[in-house]
């Protein structure tokens, strides 16, 4: 039986969606430097891979989600898919703002709901998860009911899955770090040695750097 977790996974590695480093790691901007970094915006200009995340997202939604009335994209990387999902499903779309607008206006979300209609947050990649619960905190003073939340990739860092747990938002995903890995090495992207590195940042990503490669 395929996964989807791990197909989706090669898929992204395939088209450079998700990049590994291990040996030059790449500096987020957060500050923390990385072996990975993934750019899910990537995906909108392959037809094949576009389509499948549309559907499944749409399927996460549908299968997790049935009372759904509006989907609400987190930020800016998340609109162009989070307009397709809602496209798919015949619902509502709104997206959440970092910052207000600085003129007319001035909104934090963007689009037209009711107070009391169900959401689903719909975000590309979960690394920190701070922009989503900015998002889902900004959707409930709106008077939005969160229901909860799909992405398409998660770090699965222990700092977000406990934010979300402290929030009481269901985050559910089409694939992960984990299955990343398994993926990456599998096709060749990664070599036995480099999972130890990786490990290593995974369990402290905002302490790690480029010295714990053993690098000069």
């Amino acid at each position: 039986m395929n996964r989807l977790d791990l197909t989706l996974a090669k898929k992204l590695l395939k088209i450079n969606a998700i990049m590994l480093q291990p040996d030059r790691p790449f500096l987020w901007g957060n500050g923390w430097n990385a072996p990975i970094y993934n750019d899910n915006k990537i995906t909108l200009s392959y037809p094949d891979v576009r389509r499948f995340v549309k559907v499944e997202l749409s399927r996460l939604i549908l299968e997790n989600f049935p009372d759904v009335e509006v989907v609400a994209s987190v930020a800016m990387g998340s609109i162009a898919m989070g307009a397709l999902v809602a496209d798919t499903l015949g619902l509502p779309f709104v997206y959440v703002r970092d910052v207000p607008k600085d003129h007319g206006l001035e909104n934090l979300i963007e689009g037209n709901f009711e107070p009391g209609q169900h959401v689903v947050l719909i975000e590309d990649l979960v690394s920190t998860g701070q922009n989503a619960i900015k998002a889902l905190h900004e959707m409930r003073l709106a008077g939005g009911e969160v229901l909860g939340m799909v992405a398409m990739f998660t770090y699965e860092f222990q700092q977000a899955l406990d934010s979300f747990r402290e929030e009481g938002l269901d985050l559910i995903t089409l694939t992960n770090y984990n299955a990343m890995i398994e993926a990456a090495l599998e096709d060749g992207h990664l070599k036995n040695e480099d999972i130890d590195n990786f490990e290593l940042w995974h369990d402290a990503p905002e302490s790690w750097t480029p010295v714990s490669l053993g690098m000069d």
